[in-house]
This record gives C-alpha cells, sequence and structure tokens, in this order.
C-alpha cells in the first residue's frame, strides 16, 4: 500500500498535538508585559515541545517522501510513534507549571526517548520493506544522529535527578541539533 493515508493521518495527528498544547496556554492575568513573567517556563516548555512536534513532522514528512510503500508493521510503527508524540501536549503543560522538579522534568524526557527510540523503529521497519539500497535505505545506513539523541535524552533524564536545569538545557541543546533540515534524505529525493 502506499504512504499516502498514513502521511494524512499523521499529519492530522500532529495538528492535534500542536492544537492541544497551544491551548494549555494560559492568559496572563494583566495587561502589562510584567504579568507575563509568571507564564514565562510555560511560555518555554510550549516552544521546545512546539520545535519538538516539529522536527518530527518534518522528518516524518521527508521519510514518506523517500518511501514508496507501507505494510502492517510500519503502520503499527507509526502509532507507536504517534502514541508518544500525543504525550507531547501532558508533559509540556506539567513540565511548564514545575519547571525545575525533578519528575516532571524527568518524565518530559523519557516521553522524547520514547518518541525517539519509536522513530528509529519505524526507519528501521521501512529500511527493511524498502532494502537497504532504496533511497531510504541509503538515507539511514548509519542513523548515528537519532542513536546519539537517545542517548543524550538517557543522560538528561538521569541529570533531572541531579539538577533539573542541566536537562532543560540538554534537551533545547537537542532541538537545536534537530532543527537543521536532515540533510540525508533531502539529498535522496
Amino acid at each position: 500500500m502506499t504512504t499516502s493515508r498514513l502521511e494524512a493521518f499523521s499529519d492530522g495527528v500532529l495538528a492535534i498535538v500542536i492544537t492541544i498544547m497551544v491551548l494549555e496556554l494560559k492568559l496572563p492575568h494583566g495587561d502589562s508585559l510584567k504579568d507575563l513573567q509568571p507564564l514565562i517556563p510555560t511560555i518555554i516548555s510550549y516552544l521546545l515541545s512546539f520545535i519538538f512536534v516539529g522536527v518530527y513532522w518534518n522528518n516524518h514528512h521527508h521519510l514518506w517522501q523517500a518511501a514508496e510503500h507501507v505494510n502492517g508493521r510500519i503502520l503499527w510503527a507509526n502509532l507507536h510513534l504517534l502514541f508518544w508524540i500525543s504525550l507531547f501536549p501532558f508533559t509540556t503543560g506539567w513540565l511548564g507549571e514545575n519547571f525545575n522538579s525533578t519528575i516532571p522534568v524527568a518524565l518530559y524526557g523519557l516521553v522524547l526517548f520514547m518518541a525517539s527510540l519509536a522513530w528509529y523503529i519505524l526507519t528501521k521497519l521501512v529500511i527493511k520493506h524498502e532494502g537497504i539500497d532504496s533511497p531510504v535505505g541509503i538515507a539511514f545506513k548509519n542513523d548515528y544522529k537519532t542513536v546519539a539523541t537517545m542517548v543524550i535524552y538517557a543522560l538528561a533524564i538521569a541529570a533531572a535527578f541531579y539538577e533539573p536545569w542541566i536537562s532543560m538545557a540538554i534537551y533545547a541543546l537537542v532541538a537545536a541539533l534537530w532543527v537543521v533540515p536532515d540533510k540525508r534524505i533531502e539529498k535522496m529525493i
């Protein structure tokens, strides 16, 4: 089967995730810039999560531009990825309310880690289905960036139990690393 239905469904889920996240932003109590100050942690957590959703959407789009077909295992792997991304609004909201607290910061990282793992599994299944000599197979032959990301997330989760702000800095660093479009797939299509 072709990728079009998978792409359309995934785009819808990602749009809903972003909508839920933005609806969680609360209005300030007042009309001055000073009234925004208590909302800064919430705004930062929203911005960070918005970037992560954008990164997944961008890479997801590129993946399906290079792949030609999907099978049942790929559909389930894609749902696995979307499940973890669908938890972004919850962890983003909790993080925004408890920006420097161990458990919310660690759980945010765990969800990021699991989404990254789900992405890795998805790409491996697409490579298996399309073939190692396919555009996807060639582009993801050595996916060091995703593996390194998972290791970094694991370190950030552990750091949350020592000093949560270190974890937040690490999450921001990972977001910055992934904002740059993935040239591996752009070269293949």
